[in-house]
């Protein structure tokens, strides 16, 4: 029962219904809610079909094309709509989901670098990304340089003729700094036009933070978006999940690779995160970046609090850049969930009051839980030093600005009387 749907509807529609309500991936006109698939091989009707089925698959055959199903962890249709409504959220041309996030960044690099290149990377990021460029890519003969890519000048002279990946995320983890992908992209094409193809160099953008909600980094000079299923785009802590989403020409080797190393998104996976996390992730963020701009300002004004970076205060150090590239679909600013801050005081006495404010909200307050991850419909609390970015030496973290006292906020869609409520009683506690 296929409509015929003139009307170019919008985005936030279109995550809830597809890009059609008839998929290609899978005949499933007659259901409200897509089926949960739940076969790891599928039956094939002859030897030929079945060959057909893996030369198909080899090709890495477009998605507009129905797949000859065989076997999970070549093809599957939750994972397939999933893919197909994320590289419709992203604006890219194609989207290849991983089982996690850290897997899709490892297929990423893996496929766009080889033994003797060189990747760049902004030295402000996630734990187990540095951890990968900083102990795991250098055993592959892959070199890194982390530097400030806030400095666009200081990057192209890090630029090397190995050099194949500039690696990023915007806004970055835990203190929210934004690279301008504009200006990149322009120093970039300047190396690239003077290059072969092979050899160009591709900017990778981790999109986690911000979500396609409020951002969209391939339409702002970005290769490859990737983005942490598990956290803003899944939005309910179920699942965990990665994806890359980049030009069409990356998807077989990417699909390969998912296949050879094995990261492939399982199906009970993708599903939640097709039902409820895209669907929903119009109106969680619209009520959480809500939420965040009112305890940013509510926490910049506070006597105890040093500073404060939040994307959507005019003190971020970007703040200007933060306005030209996180718009969301109506073209409205849209800073995000996250923020950061940090308590008064020398950094041990400020390390130490953060302790109290994070164990007081652990044991007491029930809208704001002590937990790592983020994006989640809960607001979480946590410690980057100790915790997320424990595996960045301390004096490393220092120099790339993570403080030992600051503290990440990922805002929930708990009413904000109540978070305040709890933040205010806490921060009494500190002298």
């Amino acid at each position: 029962m296929k409509k015929n749907i003139k009307k170019d509807y919008r985005v936030s529609s279109k995550l809830i219904h597809g890009p059609e309500l008839m998929t290609k991936q899978w005949d499933f006109s007659h259901h409200v809610v897509p089926p949960q698939s739940s076969s790891v091989t599928y039956a094939v009707s002859s030897a030929q079909r079945g060959a057909a089925g893996f030369i198909q698959f080899a090709n890495a055959q477009d998605v507009n094309e129905r797949p000859i199903l065989i076997y999970d962890r070549l093809e599957e249709p939750n994972r397939n709509m999933l893919e197909e409504r994320i590289a419709l959220a992203e604006g890219g041309e194609m989207a290849v989901a991983f089982t996690t996030g850290m897997a899709a960044i490892s297929a990423v690099l893996g496929v766009l670098t080889r033994t003797g290149e060189h990747i760049i990377a902004h030295h402000t990021l996630y734990g187990c990304t540095y951890s990968l460029l900083a102990n795991w890519f250098p055993r592959d003969g892959k070199n890194v340089t982390f530097t400030n890519l806030l400095d666009i000048q200081k990057v192209m002279r890090e630029v090397k003729k190995e050099t194949r990946v500039i690696y990023l995320e915007t806004p970055s983890n835990p203190i929210l700094e934004i690279i301008d992908l504009g200006e990149l992209r322009k120093a970039v094409d300047k190396i690239n036009s003077k290059r072969k193809p092979e050899e160009k160099i591709n900017i990778v953008v981790d999109n986690t933070f911000a979500t396609p909600f409020c951002q969209r980094p391939l339409s702002l000079g970005a290769d490859i978006s990737l983005a942490s299923l598990t956290k803003g785009i899944g939005g309910f802590g179920t699942d965990m999940g990665g994806v890359a989403v980049g030009p069409k020409e990356l998807r077989t080797a990417l699909f390969m690779y998912r296949k050879d190393f094995g990261g492939v998104l399982a199906p009970k996976s993708a599903w939640p995160t097709l039902v409820y996390g895209l669907p929903t992730l119009d109106i969680r963020m619209r009520k959480q970046q809500e939420t965040a701009t009112k305890v940013a300002e509510f926490l910049e004004n506070h006597p105890k609090v040093a500073r404060v970076l939040y994307p959507g205060l005019k003190s971020h150090p970007q703040h200007a850049i933060a306005k030209k590239q996180m718009i969301d679909c109506d073209g409205k600013f849209a800073p995000g969930s996250m923020l950061y801050f940090v308590l008064k005081g020398k950094p041990a006495v400020a390390s130490k009051s953060s302790s109290i404010i994070i164990d007081y909200l652990a044991k007491k307050s029930l809208v704001i839980t002590l937990a790592v991850s983020l994006g989640m419909i809960k607001t979480l609390i946590e410690h980057p030093s100790s915790m997320t970015h424990a595996a960045i030496p301390i004096n490393e973290q220092e120099k790339f600005g993570i403080d030992p006292g600051g503290i990440r906020l990922s805002m929930g869609i708990e009413d904000a009387c109540d978070i305040l409520g709890d933040l205010d009683t806490a921060l009494k506690l500190v002298k």
